[in-house]
């Protein structure tokens, strides 16, 4: 059954694999600079600013590698809590907070939709603590950079992300696994289109550190092929853009005269 649901996934979105994923940082721009994995590297299939084809918004990549374009723009929805998060993805999100609370539990968004200004104050801010406890500044923004997206390179700012923390327990540290919330969303969450974006055992892949809390939109029949594959988004990617490069072709071996 799971592999049904892989190969169907795989069908579904070959198509939406227009899904750009922009030019990485460049060099020398005072940013955290870090090699790309060779699956990250992979998965981008669109040059920075291709059209998106209808669905392909929720397959976008971004990550240390992949920038949004300056001029990226989301219709956003504001929630309960004032926070906002993209328009199209509100039902699904509502529905798993729903269902999350029905279970007993208190989970609360911590935080979501975030403009280019609040990623480069909580970039900055994180810099100035590392520098403060003795990073130089060049280490500081390489540590900064796998706890605080540098901007433009954080989900946070495509509407499609979001933290979601225990109400008894508020800290975004390793801890925040072990609470009931977090077990239920980590079960639960891709019946409702989220994955668990970065994972403990895929930081090398994703460029970010461990995050049991930080779950991203990317629609349901996609969220349960990731689970079932058990990769992280860009190696899913990745594997999405091999099934689709085409099969070498075999010539047929010619027929011998007189062969049966």
């Amino acid at each position: 059954m799971k592999r049904i649901r892989v190969i169907a996934a795989l069908l579904a979105v070959l198509l939406l694999l227009t899904a750009w994923t922009p030019a990485p940082r460049e060099a020398g721009s005072g940013k955290a600079s870090v090699e790309a994995p060779a699956a990250t590297q992979a998965a981008a299939v669109e040059p920075a600013g291709a059209a998106l084809p209808e669905e392909a918004w929720r397959m976008i990549l971004v990550n240390p590698w992949n920038t949004l374009p300056e001029d990226f723009t989301v219709e956003l929805e504001t929630l309960s809590n004032g926070m906002k998060v993209d328009k199209r993805i509100v039902k699904d999100l509502k529905d798993m907070l729903a269902d999350c609370r029905k279970a007993g539990l208190r989970p609360i968004i911590c935080s979501a939709y975030r403009p280019q200004a609040t990623q480069e104050r909580l970039y900055k801010n994180k810099i100035a603590r590392l520098r403060a406890a003795g990073y130089t500044q060049e280490t500081a923004e390489k540590e900064a950079g796998r706890w605080v997206a540098v901007p433009g390179t954080s989900e946070h700012q495509t509407g499609l992300a979001l933290d979601i923390v225990a109400a008894s327990y508020q800290v975004l540290d390793k801890k925040q696994e072990s609470t009931a919330e977090q077990k239920w969303l980590m079960e639960h969450c891709w019946e409702y289109g989220f994955i668990l974006r970065y994972p403990s055992d895929k930081s090398e892949i994703t460029g970010i550190g461990y995050e049991p809390w930080h779950y991203r939109y990317v629609g349901r029949e996609t969220a349960a092929a990731v689970r079932d594959s058990g990769l992280c988004f860009e190696e899913y990617l990745d594997s999405l853009k091999t099934a689709k490069a085409p099969q070498m072709k075999t010539e047929k071996p010619q027929e011998t005269a007189g062969a049966s």
